[in-house]
C-alpha cells in the first residue's frame, strides 16, 4: 500500500489579508512540500496539470524533474497529466526523460482534465474529447513499447518508422494511472491494458464513484490480468489534522469558506457527507479505513494537503502530522484487513523483474536504416556486434 500527497498548484486569496501569493512562492511552496514528505518517509508526490488561472501548475514534467534531484525516495507522479490536450508522442518523450532522471522514481496519471476552455488552447475540440483520449493513450502505449511505430488515426498526423526518444528506462514503460470520475470508458480502457484507475474522490458524496472502481474491476478480470479484486485502484483524499479535533475545525474553518470551491458549503457537513477528513489523527485513520471498507483493497492513497491559500507553514505542519501520526498506524491496520494475495501498487523494481525475472533489462534496437533529420547519420549501439563497421557515426 502506498501513502503519499497531492497538489495542483493552485492559488487562493488569504483568508486573512486577502492577498494570494505569487507564483513564484506557490512554486517554491510546492517544492518545499514535497520535500518534505520525501524526508517523511511517504511514499508518493503527484503534480497536478492546469493551464489556466489560478494554477501554475502548467508543466508538471519540469517539476517532476527537478524533483527528481531533490529526493531520494519517493515516487513522482502526476494527478493529472492530460491525455486530451498533450501530444502522445511529447508525453512520452517527456516522461521517459523524467523517468531517466529519476532513476525509475516515476509513474503517470493520465486523464481528460475538467476545464473546457483548455481544449480549444490548444487546438482540441471538447466533443471529441472521449474518443480523442483513448486514442491518444493507445498510441502513447505503443511510443513506450515498440522501438519503431508506424501508426495513423483520427486526432494527429500519421507517424512513419517513428522512435521515440529516450526510451523507457531499461526497456520497461512507465505505470499508467487512469485518473477518471465519470467515464466509463477510461475505466474500460485501464482495464483492457491492466493499468491502474484513480478515483479522485474529494468533491463528491462518500462512495460516489464506487460503481466506476467496481466496473474497472470487473473489467480488469475479464481481460484475464488477474481477480477483481487484484485491480489496480488508488484513492483521492483531502485532510486536515491536529491534535485535537476542534482545533483541526477551528484552523481549517477560515481557508475552507473562503476557498472558492466550498464557499457556501457546511465544513461540518461537507466532512461528514464526503472524502474529506478533518480531525485528530485517529479520526482521520478511521474516516481513511472506511474507504477500504466500501472500494475494498487499493494500492495507493493520496491527499490534498495545501489547496488553495494554506500557508506553506501550516502545509508542512500538515505532512508531517500526516507522515508522522497517521500513515504508520494506517499501513498496520490496513495490512491486517488485506485479503490473501492482494497485490502491492507496481514500481519500477517489480515490473523490470517481471519483464526480465533475473536477467538483464531489454536495450533499445531502433531500426538501423533510419537517419536522423538533421546530418542524416545513422543510428548505431556500441554493444550491437552486428553494426556494420563502415556506418557513419554521429559527431
Amino acid at each position: 500500500m502506498q501513502f503519499g500527497i497531492f497538489g495542483v498548484g493552485d492559488i487562493a486569496p488569504d483568508p486573512v489579508t486577502g492577498l494570494p501569493r505569487s507564483e513564484a512562492q506557490r512554486i517554491q511552496d510546492t517544492i518545499r512540500v514535497a520535500k518534505a514528505a520525501d524526508d517523511l518517509g511517504l511514499d508518493v508526490f503527484a503534480f497536478g496539470e492546469h493551464h489556466n488561472p489560478p494554477f501554475v501548475a502548467s508543466s508538471p514534467p519540469a517539476m517532476l524533474a527537478y524533483l527528481a534531484a531533490e529526493t531520494a525516495q519517493i515516487v513522482l507522479s502526476t494527478s493529472i497529466t492530460l491525455i486530451t490536450t498533450n501530444d502522445p508522442v511529447k508525453i512520452a518523450e517527456d516522461y521517459a526523460f523524467v523517468q531517466h532522471l529519476a532513476g525509475g522514481r516515476m509513474d503517470v496519471m493520465l486523464g481528460r482534465g475538467n476545464t473546457v476552455p483548455v481544449y480549444p488552447w490548444f487546438g482540441q475540440d471538447i466533443r471529441q474529447g472521449v474518443p480523442l483520449a483513448l486514442e491518444n493513450y493507445n498510441l502513447l502505449h505503443r511510443l513506450w513499447r515498440e522501438d519503431v511505430v508506424d501508426w495513423e488515426g483520427d486526432y494527429r498526423t500519421a507517424l512513419q518508422g517513428f522512435t521515440s526518444t529516450p526510451r523507457p528506462l531499461d526497456g520497461v514503460a512507465p505505470f499508467v494511472w487512469h485518473g477518471a470520475i465519470r467515464t466509463p470508458e477510461i475505466a474500460e480502457q485501464a482495464a483492457f491494458y491492466g493499468n491502474g484507475y484513480f478515483a479522485n474522490h474529494i468533491l463528491a458524496p462518500h462512495f460516489h464513484f464506487k460503481p466506476l472502481v467496481d466496473f474497472y474491476r470487473q473489467r480488469f478480470e475479464h481481460y484475464g490480468h488477474g481477480r477483481a479484486e487484484d485491480a489496480i485502484v488508488g484513492l483521492g483524499g483531502q485532510a486536515f489534522i491536529a491534535r485535537r479535533s476542534q482545533d483541526a475545525y477551528d484552523r481549517f474553518r477560515p481557508y475552507f469558506e473562503s476557498y472558492p470551491m466550498f464557499r457556501g458549503s457546511s465544513l461540518e457537513q461537507f466532512a461528514q457527507n464526503t472524502p474529506l477528513s478533518v480531525g485528530s489523527p485517529q479520526e482521520v485513520i478511521d474516516k481513511t479505513l472506511t474507504f477500504q471498507e466500501g472500494f475494498g483493497d487499493y494500492q495507493r492513497q493520496l491527499w490534498a494537503m495545501d489547496l488553495g491559500s494554506v500557508p506553506v507553514d501550516v502545509a508542512l505542519e500538515q505532512v508531517e502530522l500526516l507522515a508522522t501520526e497517521v500513515v504508520p498506524v494506517l499501513r498496520k491496520e490496513m495490512d491486517a484487513r488485506r485479503a490473501a494475495g492482494v497485490p502491492d501498487a507496481p514500481t519500477h523494481a517489480s515490473l523490470v523483474h517481471a519483464a526480465y525475472g533475473d536477467g538483464q533489462p531489454r536495450q533499445a534496437r531502433p531500426r538501423p536504416n533510419t537517419g536522423d533529420n538533421t546530418s542524416g547519420a545513422l543510428p548505431y549501439l556500441d554493444s550491437d556486434p552486428a553494426k556494420p563497421a563502415d556506418l557513419p557515426r554521429p559527431s
